[in-house]
């Protein structure tokens, strides 16, 4: 047989060939296989036009702002007593300079009942007190419980802790709110930065997001006013 012949017999045996039926639906299958129906979720896919109330974030831990408040409280009636002591009942006492020596004491060395000194410690006693209050307390009304997208996907409503374990809520515009640090970037806490309120609203990181997709294009967005 001729190379040409055997050429022939070959592509007429190939133009012949028939897969197996179930080669067949395999290749069906792969033309005409629907690949939307695999598909990844992304911020663009979610709808933030809600039909209710959707709670974002949660952060359940009253006790641990409890005791720190108790604390406060215990540090201001500690220092502000002690500043209180200080102005009353300080006495001015002038130190004998002729029996002081190398071993005597530092606090035998001066008069703490001189004006300065003792106007100096009750300032700086009192100071200590109401700050450690105030910063703590703060701190308390800047901590975030809940982050609830209210209905409709256009206002936002803070629920902090208070001082005295009540819930203290705010709702504000969605637009009013700026994420100053991706989500997936926080380590202890994720700063929320409301438009025309000082500070920053913290999420504690320990809490719980229970939407994510819906958090990161919402609240978690950064906005620039």
């Amino acid at each position: 047989m001729s190379l040409f012949a055997y050429a022939s017999t070959v592509i007429k045996r190939a133009a012949t060939f028939r897969f197996p039926s179930k080669c067949k639906q395999c290749v069906n299958n792969i033309k005409t296989s629907n690949y939307s129906s695999v598909s990844t979720r992304t911020i663009h896919d979610v709808n933030t036009n809600v039909v209710k109330d959707v709670i974002l974030f949660k952060y359940e831990n009253p006790k641990f702002y409890t005791y720190m408040n108790i604390f406060a409280i215990v540090q201001y009636v500690f220092w502000t007593y002690l500043g209180i002591f200080a102005f009353s009942s300080l006495r001015d006492a002038p130190v004998d300079k002729s029996k002081i020596t190398d071993d005597t004491p530092w606090f035998r060395r001066i008069n703490l009942g001189e004006n300065k000194y003792r106007n100096t410690l009750g300032t700086v006693a009192v100071t200590v007190g109401t700050g450690s209050l105030l910063v703590i307390w703060m701190y308390t009304l800047r901590s975030v419980r809940f982050l609830v997208l209210n209905k409709g996907g256009k206002h936002i409503t803070l629920v902090t802790y208070t001082p005295f374990g009540t819930n203290r809520m705010m709702k504000v515009p969605l637009t009013d709110v700026c994420c100053k640090e991706g989500r997936t970037a926080a380590r202890v806490q994720l700063p929320l930065k409301v438009k025309n309120r000082m500070m920053h609203y913290m999420l504690d990181m320990r809490g719980e997001f229970k939407n994510p997709l819906l958090f990161d294009c919402t609240a978690g967005l950064f906005r620039k006013w």
